[in-house]
């Protein structure tokens, strides 16, 4: 029994007919055409994995996170060892000059000549100070409210209304003997890393911070 060919079946019977070089002309338009309607189409992802839990280091994950999904992007976070205390109900999150290059930051307040002093101290020596870290988290807190900038809670709450997957880390949870209800109840996820790493492998972009 005979059928109607649709017009599509009839366009490739007619290419097929052409030459080898116009054939290959035309299935190589015919490629990036489909290419280009995929691209397009598709949404753009974005995985971040989260290890840290001071303060200066929990805004990159929130800005890049926030900010892609304003895009459009589909975004999770995967927030593992001391990444999970981004994720606490109550946070309690303090800049520690240790191993930190940048440390110390500048004044931010008092005279212009005093704010745009570089004062370069040892982190050895800056470390061992008492109420150092206090200082440093205060000096943070204060720059960051005199430049405008929103606080990690803040920016926390941005990525939640923008939709961005928050993936806790369970193997973390579980050694740090850490209980779900001291989270937030927005976090999506609470898996290994053997479940998020298929996501990671088909980001556009993945990052580890």
């Amino acid at each position: 029994m005979q059928t109607e060919m649709t017009k599509a079946d009839q366009a490739i019977a007619q290419n097929l007919l052409l030459k080898p070089e116009e054939l290959d002309s035309w299935f190589h338009k015919k490629f990036s055409e489909e290419m280009q309607k995929y691209q397009d189409n598709k949404i753009p992802s974005m995985t971040i994995i989260a290890t840290k839990g001071t303060m200066d280091m929990a805004y990159p994950p929130f800005i890049l996170a926030s900010t892609a999904a304003a895009l459009g992007w589909d975004v999770s976070i995967f927030f593992t060892f001391y990444g999970l205390e981004l994720l606490k109900k109550n946070l309690q999150l303090k800049v520690s000059p240790l191993g930190n290059p940048a440390m110390p930051m500048k004044m931010p307040f008092g005279p212009q000549w005093l704010k745009n002093m570089n004062i370069n101290m040892p982190n050895a020596i800056v470390s061992n100070v008492p109420g150092f870290e206090d200082m440093a988290t205060l000096m943070m807190q204060q720059t960051t409210k005199a430049k405008g900038v929103a606080s990690i809670s803040e920016l926390r709450e941005l990525s939640i209304e923008a939709g961005v997957n928050l993936v806790a880390c369970q193997m973390t949870v579980d050694l740090f003997n850490y209980s779900t209800d001291e989270f937030i109840d927005e976090v999506n996820e609470w898996v290994g890393a053997a479940s998020f790493l298929p996501t990671a492998a088909k980001a556009d972009v993945s990052l580890f911070i």
